[in-house]
């Protein structure tokens, strides 16, 4: 049994329903699982959707609603209309009554004029709970037996609204007593990615980018054999190729390494995703769907050793940076927790940190409560910030351990000032602060370093 999801791009129209569906018919005799993201650019309607209300622009909400509408029953009327109108009706029907609920939703949201992170999850939810009716719908079409379920019923999660947390325990109870009965049957479950649901029964999402977690979450609890990332990219590369042209893919990958390429910036896989996979052994494969012949990317978690030390560069723009310095922190424990706590205090995540005696300096990709941290700050030390940062990180195997790869990696950009650097809390990664105006020609001068020979084995 395997475990399929599909981003935003694979179901963005008929035609890419219609590519997925096929890829799934392909894959009927491993017993697959289906677990679908929104339509390629919907959550982002949806957000707009819940923020026009909140300002009670809810005309402006309403014409969304409609696009959506429109978008969604045409798309079901090319999968569906002629060859299976009883289908099609059924889909659409499906589709104007979540619709109407996402009305209603909107309207209560414009007469309070206030949204609360339950209300925004409960109006982002209705991507995936738009989009998985239609290839649920398609893929009976093209002959194979499907199922639609709900993943409230399966992710339950804790209260934490817009960022909810799984709880693994409840969710493998309920994943196995739903899903194994329909795999048993020969049908093909689809599920929707991102979205959970309290013990109560409260709609809750697990954060952007959460449907590869769900996936991850769906194939940890059921023992699948392997869990597949369908996208619109080949797999990781061993840079973005819309800066290094020459990028490599990786064939095979650790999990560890694609952790920590997701978390700093490789937006091919969610950070989280990898997590539940490592505690079972379950292999990760990323595919593209839109070039299924590909051999993509395995991540397993131990592939043997690479002779090339690095295995990618990824790098994060629009960072900043946060100084303390006070002499108080000399020879004084407590110190750093102090400091932490402000963070938390302010639910912001800090990504790079570095210490001297005196001064502690911190990255953050978020300064949506900048200034309320730096007022609480002010109280511990003197306080600065610098802005318009990048941070790069190089991955691979016991990178730590291995002598010469960081005079080799500052030689080849020598010229460029680094603001900070953090090495030895991962065996396998280094990681850097540099401006954001040199992030680009930084990231093409280290592939250029350490690719102009590839371990074939490792790299396509």
């Amino acid at each position: 049994m395997i475990v399929m999801k599909f981003g935003g791009t694979s179901v963005q129209d008929s035609a890419a329903i219609k590519q997925t569906v096929e890829i799934v018919a392909g894959k009927r005799d491993r017993s697959p699982v289906v677990v679908v993201s929104a339509m390629a650019g919907v959550t982002d309607a949806l957000l707009e959707i819940a923020r026009s209300a909140r300002e009670r622009r809810f005309d402006d909400a309403a014409s969304i609603v409609d696009q959506l509408r429109e978008r969604h029953l045409t798309t079901a009327r090319e999968l569906l209309g002629g060859a299976d109108e009883h289908s099609f009706y059924h889909v659409a029907q499906t589709i104007q009554e979540s619709l109407k609920e996402l009305d209603g939703l909107a309207r209560s949201v414009a007469t309070l004029g206030e949204l609360t992170p339950r209300t925004q999850d409960a109006i982002v939810s209705f991507g995936e709970r738009l989009s998985s009716p239609l290839v649920a719908a398609a893929l009976g079409a093209r002959g194979v037996a499907a199922e639609l379920v709900d993943s409230r019923d399966l992710i339950i999660t804790d209260d934490r609204f817009t960022n909810a947390a799984p709880n693994f325990a409840e969710s493998e109870t309920r994943c196995r007593e739903s899903l194994l009965p329909i795999i048993n049957s020969g049908v093909v479950p689809v599920a929707q990615g991102f979205i959970g649901s309290t013990k109560d029964g409260i709609t809750t999402t697990i954060g952007r980018g959460g449907s590869d977690y769900s996936a991850s979450i769906i194939g940890a609890a059921l023992g699948a054999e392997a869990i597949e990332i369908w996208t619109d990219v080949d797999g990781l590369m061993t840079a973005d190729p819309r800066v290094v042209p020459n990028a490599l893919r990786i064939r095979v990958i650790s999990f560890a390494e694609a952790s920590e390429l997701s978390y700093f910036g490789a937006k091919v896989l969610h950070p989280s995703t990898v997590l539940p996979a490592v505690e079972r052994g379950i292999q990760v494969h990323i595919y593209n769907t839109n070039n299924p012949a590909c051999e993509g990317t395995l991540i397993l978690a131990t592939p043997r050793p690479s002779r090339n030390v690095i295995k990618s560069i990824a790098f994060k723009r629009s960072v900043t940076i946060a100084i303390v310095n006070s002499t108080r922190m000399l020879l004084a424990y407590g110190f750093l927790r102090t400091i932490f706590e402000v963070f938390e205090r302010h639910q912001t995540s800090v990504d790079v940190v570095t210490t001297s005696e005196v001064s502690v300096s911190m990255t953050l990709d978020n300064a949506d409560h900048l200034e309320a941290i730096k007022r609480d700050l002010g109280g511990i030390g003197d306080v600065s910030v610098e802005r318009d940062k990048a941070i790069v990180c190089v991955v691979g195997d016991n990178l730590k351990f291995t002598p010469g790869v960081a005079s080799r990696l500052f030689r080849a950009i020598e010229s460029t000032n680094v603001n900070m650097i953090s090495q030895g809390a991962s065996e396998i990664n280094l990681t850097f602060v540099i401006d954001e105006s040199d992030a680009e020609r930084v990231v093409r001068a280290l592939h250029e370093e350490f690719f102009s020979e590839a371990d074939s084995e490792i790299f396509a």
